[in-house]
């Protein structure tokens, strides 16, 4: 072969080599491109879907507490109130109820969520508000946009690894038409079923669908949820001290918190078997702490009372009181959530810290709320974006630094029992820790 002849060739073969090349990543281009397309097509379809769920669960827990306060006598439907939902949950057979940790468990595994636990969740969360249980609304957000997902991906039959996808969009959907946090909604859900690792995967998905459930409340009369704090003073090394003392008590509460519950729901189920006895056994405890405190502030969600701590009002003591009314609500076997309670505690205990240490009242309940919620959900990132979709930028690098304190100082504490530890908090080290 000449050396021209041998040129051609080598060329040749460089030709099809660079067009083989160009072909392999027009084809990977446009593959990612249909998954994309895909992702997207499906999360709308979740998100606008958990929309109009979420909005008819806030509309409905919104009309039961303001019934329940215009006609005090519902309190004295606890007891009626407990033994139905012990019965809904006896009559489709949900006997082994883990509600939040069953959805947070199923991210890491292959096992189907029950059907029957979206409507149930939905159901006995409302009769919880409308008697005045003090519980919170994350829990039926997580339960209902897992269950929902589920059974999405199984009706379309998507394969097992993107059905967890899928369950991490219905939780982010729902949790973002439920508090209208779209941003936060979706990297919580992405956050919290491992400490330490994140799946990204879901991102499309995730945003897509939590972006579209938001919308979907909002353009049905529900607004995004913002609180005005003032005033916000100067960072400065003053204000960061107090801060970091702020972050090491809230750190200390939430384990406290944690602690208050599970123990409580363990004394509970083993003191009392029989769930309809427990579950009135809790409603006659709460009755009597309202009829000896004279006051309905910790009874139901109590909002009201975290938007007064954020305006500078609050009792000291307001703090412990709501921890005693959750922990015996959800022991006794009340359906909710306990966010909502770590905002009370958090905004009231913040609020209390900041008369006493001269700083302003009002940011230091927006950062103690923050703290508190970090603090149980081992969620910093989540942490920092609802912070910043709640109070506005202006109080991010306070609550950026007690995030960070909140989150090394509560240890492996948690609200959800089947989250993990992928990572030490303590040490560049994978340690696969259970929570306590």
């Amino acid at each position: 072969m000449s050396f021209l002849e041998n040129l051609r060739h080598r060329g040749a073969a460089r030709y099809y080599r660079v067009r083989g090349k160009i072909l392999h990543s027009l084809i990977h281009i446009l593959l990612q491109f249909r998954l994309l397309l895909r992702w997207v097509v499906l999360a709308l379809i979740l998100g606008a879907v958990l929309g109009f769920v979420g909005a008819a669960f806030v509309w409905c827990i919104a009309a039961g507490t303001e019934f329940r306060a215009e006609h005090q006598w519902c309190y004295l439907l606890l007891p009626v109130g407990g033994a139905a939902i012990v019965f809904l949950y006896r009559i489709t057979r949900d006997k082994h109820d883990k509600g939040t940790n069953m959805v947070i468990a199923s991210l890491r595994s292959e096992a189907q969520l029950p059907v029957q636990m979206a409507p149930l969740i939905f159901v006995t969360t409302i009769i919880t508000h409308f008697v005045g249980g003090s519980a919170g609304r994350e829990g039926a957000a997580l339960q209902l946009g897992g269950s929902l997902g589920d059974l999405f991906g199984r009706l379309i039959h998507l394969r097992e690894k993107d059905k967890r996808t899928i369950i991490i969009s219905g939780m982010s959907a729902a949790f973002s038409a439920i508090f209208r946090t779209p941003v936060a909604a979706s990297i919580f859900a992405m956050e919290v079923g491992t400490v330490g690792t994140m799946q990204y995967s879901a991102l499309v998905p995730a945003v897509i669908a939590s972006l579209t459930a938001s919308y979907v409340a909002g353009k049905l009369g529900f607004p995004l949820a913002k609180y005005d704090v003032f005033p916000v003073p100067e960072f400065s090394p003053v204000t960061a001290g107090k801060t970091i003392l702020l972050g090491i008590f809230c750190a200390l509460i939430s384990i406290l918190f944690c602690v208050i519950l599970h123990r409580a729901e363990r004394v509970m189920k083993h003191r009392i078997r029989n769930p309809y006895l427990r579950i009135l056994l809790a409603s006659a405890l709460l009755l009597l702490l309202g009829v000896i405190l004279h006051t309905d502030d910790y009874f139901g969600t109590g909002g009201q009372i975290i938007v007064k701590a954020i305006a500078g009002e609050s009792h000291w003591y307001a703090f412990l009181l709501k921890m005693l009314f959750t922990a015996i609500t959800l022991a006794g076997g009340f359906k909710g959530g306990e966010i909502v309670p770590s905002f009370f505690i958090g905004a009231t205990f913040g609020c209390a810290f900041g008369h006493l240490a001269g700083m302003s009242p009002s940011l230091c309940a927006a950062v103690g709320m923050i703290a508190l919620f970090c603090g149980v959900t081992n969620c910093p990132l989540a942490s920092l974006f609802i912070s910043a979709e709640l109070f506005g930028l202006g109080c991010v690098p306070y609550c950026l630094l007690v995030i960070a304190v909140s989150y090394l100082l509560s240890g492996y504490y948690g609200l959800y029992k089947t989250q993990k530890f992928q990572y030490s908090k303590f040490a560049n080290e994978t340690i696969h820790h259970k929570t306590r």
